[in-house]
Parts: C-alpha cells; structure tokens; sequence
C-alpha cells in the first residue's frame, strides 16, 4: 500500500508540477570570464566561418556542364627511317607494321587453335625453328608480327610541345538560371586569336600550350614524348551570384593522371593501337599502328550561391543555439567544480509549493 501511494505521488508530482527558469546574477571573475570568452568565441564562429567563409546566408546550386576541344598546331621531324616530315594534330601515329595475313611465330605452348593472351595468333599445333634458331610454336596471324620495343627516337610527340589545345566549356546553374562560357567578357576574338593560358599573366585565356601544361604538373616534356601520358584538367567554378554574373569566373588546374612516369609503374604511359585495312596484290593486307599520345581527361566542377532568407534564418537561429553552449560549461563548473558549488545550487534552484485551501490567508473585508 506504501509503494502504491508512492507511485501515486510521484505521477502526481510529474503531472502537476512546472519547471520555470531562474535568472540568477553571479559576482565572480572567473565565471564571468568563462562565459564572454565562449561567448566571444562562439559569435566568431558565427560571423567569420558560417557567414563569411561559408556564406550560410545563401541557398546554393551545382553546376550541369558540356565541354568541347580543338587541337591545333604545326611540328617538324627528320627521322632517318622516314625523312623530313610536317606534322599536325592528327599525325601523331607511330611506329606501323605493314602485316599480311598468314603465318607467324610466337613464343608459346603449340596446341592446336589455342592462342596465347599475349600472342598474336592461333596456333596450328606445329612446332619450327625460326630464322635464329629458336624453337617456336607456327601460329596463324598477321606478318610480319608487331615488334613492341620500336620507338622512334626522339619520338614523333616530341614536335607537339607547341601544340595549343583550345577547351570550350559551358556551364548552368540551374536553380538560378544561370548560365556562362569559359570564353568569359575579358576574351574578345582579337584576344582570342593570340593569348595562351598563364595561370598568373592570362588566367582567363581558354588556350592551353601542351608544353606549359606538362611544365604545371612538374613533368619533363621529353620523358613524356616516350611513352605518352594522361593529363587532367580541372576546370573549377565557385560563383557567388550576389555580384553580377561577370565575376564568375573559371579557374583551372592541372594533374598527372596515376602518377608520373619516373615512378617505376606497371603500365605507364598512354598508347593504343589501330589499323588500316586493304587488299595488295589479291592478299588481305593492313597497316598497324601503335599510337603513343597524351589523353587530356578534362573534369568540371562548381557550385554557386544567392541570398536566400530560409538559410539566413536557418543560420541564425543555430548560431543562436550554439550561444546556450557558454551557459552549460559556467553552469557546471559553477555547480560541481568551485569551493562554493553548494552555496550557488542553493541561489540557482529553489523549491515552491502549491498554495492550499487550508494554506490560504483570509480575504479581508471592507
């Protein structure tokens, strides 16, 4: 029955009783101190990175984005295999095989119609020596077979250091219906026609000479020219939309794509092969071309930010949050770590019974 009417009460006390705050002045430096310190920390907070570095008073957009290159330029070479030869941007293939269909050899295991992953053809279960001696699997393929070592040297890619990639990219931010061209107001057609990026000199300029390029991503041009390599090109657009739309404005930078050349990789470089294919003399016939080159991956990302009340008010109502963090901390060093903890829990919280019937004092009368 006790434990009943405990439960009962302590409903009772649940139910009916209200919790109400209490202002209470503390004269102590130390708390006082505490308090403006976070204070003063936390509206730093507020002003300096959510509204001025983050700019939290804006709602904001990313960006849909197309891009289109052009390749230009003019090189010489004067190899002894080939001769004096002009070069321009769609000649950059080296070395070809001039190959006949028939039979070839290859250094592989000789059963019949198997073929090897790194052979180059099928096998006709017959095993010959070939012209140095060797004993070799007879394989039925394209002749002569590709010799993979032969580079030319120096390479052809050396003559396209010159070369100049012109990069269109446009941009909308569709939440604002914004939209803008790298080919920004500053990029006139007399412009146009003679400036070269430089990311200090010429920021804006969409032309980009190859050889600066490879300079930006801390490679040696002839290293390059070997083997090949892949390139990216980060186009970055950041757009606060409160100004007019001519501040925005790309930036652009450049990396190497799975590390350098001089790092001993598996693999390294950039090349691939095609072939032309004709009949010589009623025989199937194709040239094969090995294409070492520099692939350019261009990537585009962005965001742009307006002002907006939602987020403003959004923002200031947590950074007004944010300010009951000074009253917790003072708070419990106050309640549990000073000498006179006790003496301030007794001025902070105060216990107020209900008025009763009985309790009540007499109305009086006139």
């Amino acid at each position: 029955m006790v434990e009943a009417n405990k439960l009962v009460a302590s409903i009772s006390n649940f139910l009916f009783e209200y919790d109400t705050p209490r202002m209470v002045t503390v004269k102590n430096r130390r708390i006082g101190l505490i308090f403006r310190l976070i204070q003063l920390g936390v509206l730093a907070y507020i002003i300096g990175w959510v509204f001025i570095y983050e700019k939290g008073y804006q709602s904001t957009d990313t960006t849909i984005s197309s891009v289109s290159v052009k390749v230009k330029g003019i090189g010489f070479t004067n190899l002894s295999n080939i001769g004096p030869k002009i070069l321009d941007a769609v000649d950059y293939a080296f070395p070809s095989w001039h190959q006949s269909s028939g039979k070839c050899e290859s250094d592989s295991d000789c059963a019949a119609g198997v073929f090897s992953r790194y052979g180059q053809g099928i096998m006709n279960g017959k095993c010959r020596n070939n012209a140095e001696g060797n004993k070799t699997c007879e394989i039925f393929g394209w002749c002569p077979a590709e010799n993979d070592h032969i580079i030319s040297n120096p390479p052809l890619l050396m003559a396209a250091e010159n070369f100049t990639i012109f990069i269109k990219n446009s941009i909308t931010f569709t939440a604002f219906g914004v939209s803008r061209r790298n080919i920004v107001e500053s990029v006139t057609k007399a412009t146009l026609k003679n400036c070269t990026y430089h990311k200090v000199h010429d920021p804006l300029c969409p032309v980009f000479r190859l050889g600066y390029i490879v300079e930006e991503i801390k490679e040696n041009f002839s290293v390059l020219a070997y083997k090949g390599g892949m390139i990216g090109i980060v186009i970055h657009w950041d757009c606060d939309l409160d100004w007019p739309e001519k501040y925005c404005t790309p930036t652009y930078s450049f990396h190497q794509l799975y590390g350098g050349l001089d790092k001993e990789k598996v693999s390294a470089g950039f090349n691939f092969r095609y072939a032309k294919y004709y009949k010589e003399n009623g025989t199937d016939v194709r040239d094969l071309y090995k294409v070492f080159g520099i692939r350019l991956d261009i990537m585009v990302n962005g965001k742009a930010g307006k002002f907006d009340i939602i987020p403003t008010m959004t923002t200031i109502g947590s950074g007004i949050g944010v300010f009951g963090v000074a009253t917790i901390v003072c708070d419990l060093v106050m309640l549990h770590m000073l000498p006179k903890r006790n003496y301030y829990k007794q001025k902070k919280f105060k216990n107020v019974e209900g008025e009763s019937s009985t309790s009540m004092p007499a109305e009086t009368k006139d």
